[in-house]
Order: C-alpha cells, then structure tokens, then sequence
C-alpha cells in the first residue's frame, strides 16, 4: 500500500511543476523561469563566498561541522538560513537565490514567498524560516575575511534590518527606502536618509494571489504586474529597466496567479469538517469568503479599531509614501489605465484562507503559530520557537515551544531570532478576537473544515 504522506510528497511535486507542465513556452513556464534564472539585481555574493561562510558560524558550529564535507555544511547553511533545494531539479541550487554559471547568487522572489510545506519545498509558500540578515551578517563578515566586495545588501542591512526574527522580513521598509530615492517616472533622485518605523512581516502565500484584486495586508496599491517589479528599484536600475522588463513581469504575473495551495496531506474527518463548515459559512465568511467550485472572496478591508491587531504596519506607511506610488509608473500614473491607490486605509485585509494549514504563522507580523491559537486568543503564547518543519495536526500550523524568556545565555544570532516575541513593537498577537466565543466541540469542527481549504 502506498503511504499517504508519500502521496503527499509526489503532489507537492506535481502542483510545483504545474505550471512549467503547460508548455515550454507558456507565461506561467516563463515566469518561474525568470524567477529562478534571470537575476534582476546585482548579485549578493558568490559560490565561494557561501562555500567558506561556516567559518563565520559561533565556534561550537564550526567545531561541529568542520569535518564534514562541502555538501553536509552547504545543507546546514541552508537549514540556518532558511533556504532550500528546487522541487524541480536535482541541481541543488537554491529555490530563493539565482546562481549563475559562473556561480554569481542573486536573491529572487522566493526568497520570501518559497518555504516548506510539511518539509517539502514548495514555490509560492510563504518562506516561514528566511533569515536574511542573519545570512547577510555572516555574508558580509566572510567577505572581510576572504577579501570579497561588499554588496548592496551587506552596506544597506547596516541602515535597515533586514528582520530581527527569522520567518519575517523588514522587506515593506526597505522598499519604502528604495522609493524615497525615486521621481514619479522611476529616475534615480539621490535623497537624505529618512527615518522608517522598522517591522517585520510574514510573507503571504502567493496562492491566493489569484483571488485579490489589490496587493499589501492593507490592500492600498491595485494589483498589477508593474507593482511586482518594486523590489528592482536598486540605484542600478533605471526606468528604461523597468520598461524593457515589464513584459517579463507579466510572465511573472501568470505564474504566481497559476498557482493553488497544496492538499491538506492527513486524514480528515469528514463528519466534524462538514459541521466546521456551516459554522464557517455563518461567522467567517463574510469577511473570508466561501469555498468550492462556487467559492467568493469579498477583498474586504477590515477597519482597525474592529480587527485589533498590531495597527504599527498600517501606521508606519505615511499617506505621502503611498501617494508618491499613487504617482508613479508602478500605478500607471497619466495613463489611460492610471491605477487606484487607497492613500488612507484604515485597517487590514481579510486573507483568503486556501491553503490555510500550510501558511503558519498566522496575521500579517506572523506572531501567531497556529490557527487555534488564532481562534482562542487567550491560548496564543508570548514568546515561542517553531520545533519541527511538519505540520501541528492538532492545532494546524506549527509544532512550536512556548518560552517564558529567550534565553540570556545564548550567543548564537540564528538561534535568538529563531525566538517569536510578541513583546516587541510591531510584533503583538492581540486582536481578531472573533473565534473566543466558539465552544470546544465548533472550535474543533471549524479547525476540521478549515484542513479541506
């Protein structure tokens, strides 16, 4: 008999080649392409840089690792760093870097929005163990040590993080910086440095990508392929790039509205998921949308003051940041098709929930490890640590520790941020109140339902 999380692992596969499946030469076979060959930026490193970047670990690491071959280490990096192989070759290349032939790595898309579902790399999960500034930290002090240049990353993670825990990024600032150097037709405008409200975000899966029709938690830019094109904007790249490239980003554009979640890979119980269903049809849906063949989503902005999660994403883009996009290339500003941008919303946009169980964590700053956690507010931890790489049946999301402190004893930078605080500004896991009212026996049913999404 052939297991089912084997089954699992195979449709993995299958959905993550789905779209090259279509053809060799259909947008969505392009733009996965583009995405992992076609480096749109100035690389960060190289293949001997990495090679010698666990000489730059804490020296239990090193000590433990140094007699293990080229091939173990590199897998260790990537485990510390939260990047994996491809699903699609067997090149052992990096899902989130484009590595050129003569081994030259430039981060991509995936580098936030390609994680692991159940263990398995997965294109379009959102990436819930990126660790970019640690990697970049350790990137930059090999590159003192072997005589390398530093790069764009190395000097701007200096100015702004890059993320303080791994799982999230501070991806939403560093663009808000690259912008503040731009004219509305994209001309690079050397400007003063301004000072940013730093937070982290959990990246979104890319899957429900297809059902939004505007982009960010906030939902304030229309969604568009020129929007996608936004994290190019390195001073290197000028508006004839952008131009030349737009049709490649229209590529793009196909492949990420091609993809769909994954199945949920365990057994469910079709009776409690039938009853989780009429209870999800009657309290969530309005906000969350139906499911099936005749599913709706509604893209429904939910004011602050009646979510009540952390508002400090909401907050820190000024109306004159999202104006200047409003007026920019990015949103078809003069043009026939000139875009419309919400310069003021006023609260977060309700997620379509497919693919729920693959996405942990949970709310827009990923501080909260399970969907039940995400329903009973008051079981939601202060302070956690993600365990395992499979997947929490019983609470769905992730097998995780919760911690009274992060320990004051521990040096290593990659295990303090592999620590949640929801302490922390920007990070709360307070708000969205609306499943306490739930008894066990519905709680259980709508965690059931929420399994066959």
């Amino acid at each position: 008999m052939v297991r089912p999380i084997l089954i699992f692992h195979l449709f993995v596969v299958l959905l993550c080649l789905s779209s090259v499946s279509k053809g060799a030469d259909s947008a969505e076979a392009r733009g996965y392409k583009i995405l992992t060959e076609s480096p749109v930026l100035s690389s960060d490193f190289n293949e001997q840089t990495f090679v010698q970047i666990w000489r730059s670990w804490p020296k239990d690491l090193q000590l433990a690792t140094k007699d293990l071959s080229q091939q173990q280490r590199r897998m260790i990096a990537f485990e510390r760093y939260g990047l994996t192989t491809r699903p699609d070759d067997n090149s052992n290349q990096p899902l989130q870097y484009v590595v050129s032939e003569d081994g030259k790595w430039t981060m991509n898309c995936f580098a936030c929005h390609g994680g692991l579902v159940d263990g398995k790399p997965f294109p379009g999960a959102p990436n819930n163990k990126i660790g970019l500034q640690t990697l970049t930290e350790e990137i930059r002090e090999t590159k003192f040590r072997v005589g390398a240049a530093l790069s764009r990353m190395d000097i701007g993670a200096l100015l702004i993080p890059l993320g303080t825990t791994h799982g999230t990024t501070n991806a939403v600032v560093f663009g808000m910086g690259l912008m503040n150097q731009r004219d509305t037709e994209l001309n690079y405008t050397p400007a003063a440095p301004r000072q940013f409200v730093h937070h982290d975000m959990d990246a979104p899966p890319w899957w429900y990508f297809y059902k939004r029709d505007r982009l960010y938690i906030d939902g304030f830019a229309q969604k568009g392929h020129r929007g996608l094109m936004q994290f190019m904007l390195i001073p290197e790249n000028g508006p004839d790039f952008f131009r030349k490239h737009e049709d490649d980003f229209r590529d793009v554009y196909a492949y990420i509205s091609s993809l769909r979640p994954p199945r949920y890979p365990r057994d469910i119980n079709a009776e409690l998921a039938d009853a989780g269903r009429i209870l999800f049809n009657a309290h969530c849906s309005e906000c969350h949308g139906t499911y099936g063949d005749d599913w709706t989503y509604p893209n429904l902005r939910i004011p602050i003051d009646q979510i009540k999660t952390d508002p400090v994403r909401l907050q820190a883009l000024s109306s004159e940041g999202r104006n200047k996009y409003a007026n920019s290339w990015f949103a078809h500003a003069g043009e026939s098709n000139q875009q419309v941008t919400i310069v003021e919303p006023d609260g977060y946009v309700a997620p379509p929930l497919d693919g729920a169980w693959a996405s942990a964590p949970y709310f827009h700053n990923g501080s909260v490890p399970t969907i039940r956690g995400v329903l009973r507010s008051a079981e939601r931890p202060s302070i956690w640590k993600r365990k395992s790489d499979s997947i929490n049946e019983d609470e769905i999301g992730l097998i995780y520790e919760a911690v009274r402190a992060i320990p004051t004893n521990e040096t290593d930078v990659a295990r303090r941020r592999s620590y949640f605080d929801t302490k922390v500004n920007g990070k709360s896991n307070q708000g969205h109140t609306f499943g306490d009212s739930l008894s066990e026996k519905e709680l259980l049913q709508v965690l059931e339902y929420l399994k066959t999404l």
